[in-house]
């Protein structure tokens, strides 16, 4: 006889309208616009809230990078009150608001191990496993339905490179989303590994509690001011996109970053051959939005170092040869898709993780199949997609219930239903 904890619930789940897994801002803003539709739906979340990433994952001083206007959800504007950039806790209030508001009630706790489309039925299979704290054991559900859309988005798992002699180095390492405040760094030499927007502000934070950060730039990069002018610089770009070329947006942009940040390469920030907008296009690269740090470079608060070589006992080797003695490591090397781990599909999705399509064409696949906050454009972008998502679905839904309505019919199912 097993043990109880060995136990395993196995049961089938009918829903009657899509499965959108994950509950992060992408799943809400899709969940909201299917209520408008009227359609039924069941959102699938791993952890044990709404937007685990914000709120388990992100540094204490974190603020959004764009002004709330360019990060609000479909159907539901930001308070007015709320500041121009707000704060975590006040997205992560927003977005709890959002969630009640147009009832979405995810089924947390429940991880997603496969999906898989069954071109006998024509439905979407979805098998999870459930494990709670006060569970007495396992339970594996399959989900049924006739649409699944992915919300998982850029961020569901952070990649940490694997550098000679870090299991050698003796001090603490983590992934920027571990980090929570330079609180706990104070006094200490830290490296942190990366330049992009987490690199920076990591860096501006461990500098405000008199850490002393040494951030590693491997690359070029691109570096702009948040503000041009007392105006928002995404807002600037915006516009310039709607009346000029991409090239030549671009060139304005770096006059404007260049009249007010001055010229940075010679702090060690090597900006790319492709200006920002060519680069976030083509690459998906975003710039740095500079919201203090240049300034602690440019005084040497925060050094800028070249690449890693090598790890030792509390210390690290460059690729220039030189040697520094450091104390902790912060890896602020980003994150990325999961979707290859668990959906079984290869026509939509690259090994990547994001589909194949670029933007504006990677919303809809085959079969049923959808995919939302995979632009590389932000919480704009997934809103984008969330609200061509519903309407493609809902079409479907409103011709299709029409006709059920004519010719009720009472056909109970052999799985519970949603």
């Amino acid at each position: 006889m097993f043990p109880v904890s060995d136990q395993i619930a196995r049961r089938n789940v009918w829903v009657n309208g899509p499965v959108i897994v994950g509950a992060g801002p992408s799943g809400l803003a899709v969940g909201a616009c299917l209520k408008e539709q009227g359609v039924p739906f069941v959102v699938l979340e791993r952890s044990d809230c709404i937007a685990s990433l914000w709120q388990k994952r992100t540094y204490d001083r974190l603020k959004l990078h764009l002004p709330k206007q360019f990060c609000q959800l479909p159907k539901l504007p930001f308070p007015e009150d709320f500041p121009e950039y707000p704060t975590k806790n006040q997205f992560i209030d927003y977005l709890e608001s959002y969630s009640k508001k147009f009832e979405i009630n995810p089924r947390f706790n429940e991880c997603v191990q496969s999906a898989k489309y069954d071109e006998t039925s024509g439905l979407w299979r979805v098998k999870t496993v459930s494990t709670t704290s006060h569970s007495t054991g396992r339970t594996e559900v399959e989900y049924i339905c006739r649409w699944l859309v992915v919300a998982t988005g850029e961020n569901a798992e952070c990649v940490t490179p694997e550098i000679e002699g870090i299991s050698e180095f003796g001090g603490d390492v983590v992934h920027a989303c571990q980090y929570k405040s330079g609180e706990d760094y104070r006094g200490k030499r830290v490296l942190v590994v990366g330049c992009g927007n987490s690199g920076m502000e990591v860096s501006l934070d461990l500098c405000n509690h008199n850490a002393q950060p040494s951030m590693v730039v491997r690359s070029s990069v691109h570096v702009l001011p948040r503000e041009i002018l007392g105006k928002s610089t995404y807002g600037l770009i915006v516009m310039l996109m709607k009346w000029l070329p991409l090239w030549l947006a671009d060139k304005l942009l770096l006059i404007m970053a260049w009249f007010v940040l001055g010229k940075i390469e010679k702090y060690g920030l090597k900006r790319p051959k492709m200006g920002p907008l060519e680069l976030k296009n083509a690459e998906g690269k975003t710039p740095v939005l500079d919201i203090g740090a240049l300034q602690k470079i440019k005084s040497g608060d925060i050094k800028v170092v070249p690449g890693v070589k090598r790890f030792s006992f509390g210390r690290v080797e460059l690729v220039n040869g030189q040697n520094i003695e450091v104390d902790a490591v912060v890896f602020a090397t980003g994150y990325r898709s999961n979707v290859p781990s668990w959906l079984q599909d290869s026509e939509f999705f690259s090994k990547n993780g994001f589909p194949k399509a670029p933007f504006p064409n990677g919303w809809k696949g085959k079969a049923g199949l959808y995919a939302v906050g995979f632009t590389k454009r932000g919480l704009s972008g997934a809103s984008f997609d969330a609200m061509k998502i519903a309407q493609d679905i809902g079409k479907v839904w409103k011709e299709e219930t029409k006709q059920t309505k004519k010719t009720l019919a009472c056909h109970r199912r052999c799985t519970s239903q949603f």
